[in-house]
């Protein structure tokens, strides 16, 4: 069943089973207060009909006036029959009047006094009757003279109080309908308007599998809209991740030919006796080395994506390992005419490093700077201590190493790119520069694992390049052997 159905049938079913026990609950609780309130107000007619009786039998000194009372009260129903009993209605005001009401007035020697349904003939032995009992005096000797029932049988209350029952339920009724009919409607919008948003990101979903990105349309800001954004953040994602394959793609292919065509080129030149076996396995070899490096940054990749980089913790002098990666990329460095220079402060206390991983995330970053330095420039690598004042107090916070060159720069545009996989700038392809946009996604990896962030800033195309890792000094403790 579609989800639409779904969302609308639930919530029809809720509110039509809310609106049948509000209505049962509702009549059964009225009808049980109801019967309350009739009792009492039968019981209260009955005393005041027994106090005009008395004052009635008192000035009468009997019987023989009891009519006047009882039709003065509305009690006395001619041969009228209905037409009377309407204008009984029309002149008075009392609810319960509307209909007949059974009076017995019975004598203290239990002889029926009167009935004004004369059901029961005068003189005659009272029988048990019901309804509600009251004692009628004689005012002037203060003795009891009699008893009247009202209301012997209870018809007119149990009528009375079934109609406005019966009224009350249809009214109820009525009412519950009338809801039940607007919730149908206002579910069927809120399901229309919860199913769309999820109609529309099923088809884009399944156009995403045909190549097509289009994103979906984002018109509220409540948990639908952010379920569109974040559709569509991927989909800028997965756009990216495309072009970015693409790229990966051209330059892995290019990276692999080259090599590949050194390689055999150098092979048929030694073949052919046109290279000598030493220049030939010179070059062999340094094409095999840039394959390896092509292979051993995928591995790293593959380590990083997998949660498999693992470090090796020691405490490490960081003037040692700078100074050996100094030391590692002079040579290079002095071929490409690239000044290199290292300033580090002094104590520097010990960090826990993996001393190879660190190896690799600072060799990425310097090779990157010696291929963007032109002849002439210079790097500078720098590491120090950065602090914050606390309560008047100089403390250190972090470790701050920094590669600064002077060499093409980076436009602003690509800045929140460098650190992605296989993400190369334009200057970087436009001037031969190799390597497939891997080395700077694997630094920050290894900078991340360590606790640390990895930054670069440029102000422009030919203002250099800067790229600051920050270190925690409190790194987790090498493990124990």
């Amino acid at each position: 069943m579609p989800l639409r159905w779904c969302i609308m049938g639930a919530t029809v079913l809720v509110v039509v089973l809310t609106v049948l026990t509000s209505v049962g609950v509702g009549y059964y609780a009225t009808q049980s207060r109801l019967g309350v309130f009739v009792d009492r107000i039968g019981g209260d007619e009955a005393t005041q009909l027994a106090r005009s009786l008395s004052r009635e039998y008192t000035a009468a000194g009997g019987w023989e006036t009891v009519d006047r009372v009882l039709s003065e009260a509305g009690y006395i129903y001619t041969g009228g029959g209905e037409s009377e009993g309407h204008e009984q209605e029309e002149e008075s005001s009392e609810l319960f009047h509307r209909d007949q009401v059974r009076v017995v007035i019975v004598g203290s020697d239990g002889r029926v006094v009167k009935d004004n349904l004369t059901d029961l003939l005068p003189g005659t032995p009272a029988p048990d009757l019901g309804g509600h009992r009251e004692t009628v005096f004689d005012l002037a000797a203060n003795r009891p003279v009699g008893h009247v029932y009202v209301d012997v049988n209870q018809e007119f209350l149990a009528t009375e109080s079934h109609g406005f029952l019966n009224t009350l339920l249809y009214i109820t009724l009525i009412g519950g309908l009338l809801t039940a009919g607007i919730a149908i409607l206002l579910a069927y919008w809120l399901s229309k308007r919860i199913t769309a948003p999820v109609t529309a990101l099923t088809k884009a979903t399944q156009a995403i599998a045909q190549g097509d990105t289009t994103q979906l349309p984002v018109t509220s800001s409540d948990e639908l809209g952010r379920m569109s954004t974040a559709f569509n953040r991927m989909i800028d994602t997965l756009e990216t991740q495309r072009e970015l394959r693409r790229r990966l793609i051209n330059d892995v292919s290019h990276e692999l030919n080259t090599p590949l065509s050194v390689i055999q080129l150098e092979a048929k030149g030694l073949r052919d006796g046109l290279q000598s076996p030493e220049n030939a396995a010179d070059h062999i070899i340094q094409e095999v080395n840039r394959l390896r490096g092509l292979t051993t940054d995928l591995n790293w990749l593959a380590e990083t994506d997998y949660g498999e980089l693992r470090l090796t913790l020691a405490a490490s002098s960081i003037d040692q390992l700078l100074t050996a990666e100094v030391d590692r990329w002079q040579p290079q460095c002095q071929a490409n005419q690239v000044a290199l220079s290292l300033h580090v402060s002094a104590d520097l206390p010990d960090v826990n490093l993996d001393r190879m991983r660190m190896s690799q995330a600072l060799g990425n970053v310097l090779s990157n700077a010696i291929h963007a330095t032109e002849a002439g420039g210079s790097i500078v690598l720098q590491a120090g201590l950065v602090s914050n004042s606390v309560s008047g107090t100089e403390q250190a916070e972090a470790l701050v190493i920094s590669i600064t060159d002077d060499g093409i720069g980076i436009h602003a545009a690509d800045l929140p790119h460098v650190f992605d996989r296989f993400y190369r700038t334009d200057q970087a392809r436009s001037r031969g520069i190799g390597g497939t946009g891997l080395g700077l996604a694997i630094t920050r990896a290894i900078i991340e694992v360590h606790g640390g962030t990895v930054a670069v800033a440029s102000d422009g195309p030919g203002q250099g390049a800067v790229v600051t890792m920050r270190l925690p000094l409190d790194s987790p403790a090498p493990p124990q052997p």
